[in-house]
């Protein structure tokens, strides 16, 4: 085998949202590794946006600010790229906040609520419409990967608003999986366990360990502990040939995942 068709990303371009941290900065490195032409972050966080790009290499990843609650910016994200690299192949649509309480459906408050889905919902609408248009207009068999959650398949004893919101990312994924196959476009989503990414980590104010250790005797697969590697491995395989002939699916990375009952 050669080391050209080890590299499942060969000469595709790619854009990641929220690819200057957590599971998508680990994504970022993981395409450009297997062989993406370009790897645009799209981020609002400038600075961390830049670093990861100049870790990967300037020569084949950019940043660009973009805040995907605002879709005349993920419009112009998309048509930065097709510009400057001639096309887009991989949509990772990676931004989403988690709630900033435990928002059960009695104290609802709909200020943090509106926030949260323009993030989670608009957001991640506007960057599978606008990467489709430009996939559609090229005549790309493009992949479209939306990162939803465990939350998207199951209900929540607290944050009633983030499991609304991952909830509608899996019903778009099927929506425009169906739509876009005309084109030839996959759509799919990723769905992770709790991963101890920076987000996560202010939102329960631990570590990574601490995080991880509350989280692990959750899941039945044991000696092992959900990380972002294991997500952009899932990602890597929705964005490649592997997955050519899958579209609508939601991958769970979960190992093994057990609600509590009580």
């Amino acid at each position: 085998m050669t080391e050209t068709s080890t590299k499942k990303l060969q000469g595709k371009v790619a854009i990641i949202t929220g690819g200057a941290s957590g599971i998508g900065e680990a994504t970022a490195h993981l395409f450009a590794e297997h062989g993406a032409r370009a790897v645009v972050i799209a981020d609002i966080q400038d600075d961390k946006g830049r670093c990861v790009a100049e870790a990967i290499g300037l020569n084949r990843c950019s940043y660009v600010h973009c805040d995907v609650t605002d879709e005349n910016q993920v419009e112009a994200a998309v048509d930065w790229t097709v510009k400057t690299y001639g096309q887009l192949d991989v949509m990772f649509s990676n931004a989403g906040i988690v709630s900033r309480s435990d928002q059960v459906i009695l104290e609802l408050d709909f200020s943090q609520f509106d926030h949260l889905f323009a993030v989670n919902v608009r957001g991640m609408a506007a960057c599978v419409k606008h990467a489709a248009l430009a996939m559609v207009e090229r005549r790309i068999r493009g992949s479209i990967i939306c990162t939803a959650s465990i939350a998207g398949s199951k209900g929540t004893k607290v944050a009633t608003d983030y499991t609304m919101s991952k909830h509608a990312v899996v019903g778009l994924v099927r929506a425009a999986s169906q739509q876009l196959g005309e084109h030839g476009i996959r759509v799919n989503s990723v769905s992770p366990y709790a991963v101890a990414t920076p987000l996560l980590q202010k939102a329960y104010r631990k570590d990574a360990a601490g995080v991880e250790e509350d989280f692990k005797e959750l899941t039945s697969l044991k000696g092992i502990v959900l990380r972002v590697n294991h997500v952009a491995d899932a990602a890597l395989f929705l964005a490649s040939d592997e997955s050519a002939f899958i579209s609508g699916h939601d991958l769970v990375v979960d190992g093994g995942y057990v609600q509590k009952s009580n």
